[in-house]
């Protein structure tokens, strides 16, 4: 039976190849769609850089504790359905917390009322901002690289 915690080598290189392959995949989009040219590039691609970084030793260890013991089929669509949703929930959070920043120095003093409401809202805010807009950027790319990724995965553990 494969262990719930991957090998430091899968953990730490699949963090980075997956963290490489988002923000790839990011680029790609932005230059398919013609707006690679974007002051913000870098700052895009940091983001989904640090979202598939830090998504994949998260829902590395989750899809194989739920899949343990469990038919090939089961692991594949375990990893498929972490491993997006996981790099879609980190890498919103990575952008909220951009966001935050941003617009944090028009904010009231922190601890206050006011504040914990432009907080709550501005957070909430920039997740649906990234789920209208940022979403798209993991296509076309991310939908083979997930697949082909869970697949891999799914297939290494028994």
């Amino acid at each position: 039976m494969a262990p719930i915690f991957p090998s430091l080598p899968v953990c730490l290189g699949g963090a980075l190849g997956w963290g490489a392959l988002m923000a790839a995949g990011a680029f790609l989009s932005l230059a398919l769609q013609g707006r690679a040219e974007n002051f913000q590039l870098v700052r895009i691609l940091a983001i989904y850089f640090a979202g598939g970084l830090a998504a994949w030793p998260l829902a590395l260890p989750l899809a194989r504790f739920l899949t343990r013991r469990r038919p090939f089929e089961t692991r594949f669509a375990a990893h498929f359905a972490l491993l997006s949703l996981g790099t879609i929930a980190v890498t919103a959070f990575f952008f909220a917390l951009d966001y935050r920043l941003f617009y944090a120095q028009w904010h009231h003093a922190p601890g206050t009322r006011i504040w914990i409401y432009q907080f709550v809202f501005t957070i909430a805010g920039a997740v649906y901002q990234f789920l209208v807009m940022g979403l798209s950027l993991y296509l076309p790319v991310g939908l083979p690289v997930v697949a082909g990724a869970s697949l891999w995965l799914s297939r290494s553990i028994r």
